[in-house]
């Protein structure tokens, strides 16, 4: 299993970032999806995730109402939309795959594949 990120970077406080996780070497829509992002000094933290399925999704309250996930079946990726991005959410993210498809789970302990860090930052 391969989770690839991309789209991390530097924006101003406000803006609008999207990241994007393809994943190769599974068979996509039995996995969960989320991402989790880590600050310096901070425990990894759950950020967003959504179901095999895709009808489960899951967002932390820190997020609510500014980060939409959504994965493409056909793509076999999971994208992570941004908006009003603020301080306090820059981090290193991580898009990870926990292959029980049902549910979201914040654990990170769930989730069996993790791709390599995307750091996102935000300028005030």
């Amino acid at each position: 299993v391969q989770l690839q990120a991309s789209g991390g970077g530097l924006v101003q406080v406000g803006g609008s970032l999207r990241l994007s996780c393809a994943a190769s070497g599974l068979t996509f829509n039995t996995y969960t999806m989320g991402w989790f992002r880590q600050a310096p000094g901070t425990e990894r933290e759950f950020v967003s995730g959504i179901s095999g399925s895709g009808k489960t999704i899951h967002h932390a309250d820190s997020v609510k109402g500014r980060f939409t996930i959504s994965r493409d079946v056909a793509k076999m990726t999971v994208n992570l939309e941004m908006k009003g991005l603020k301080p306090e959410d820059t981090a290193v993210y991580y898009c990870a795959a926990d292959p029980r498809g049902l549910g979201v789970r914040t654990d990170p302990r769930s989730f069996d594949h993790w791709g390599q860090e995307t750091q996102v930052t935000v300028s005030s």
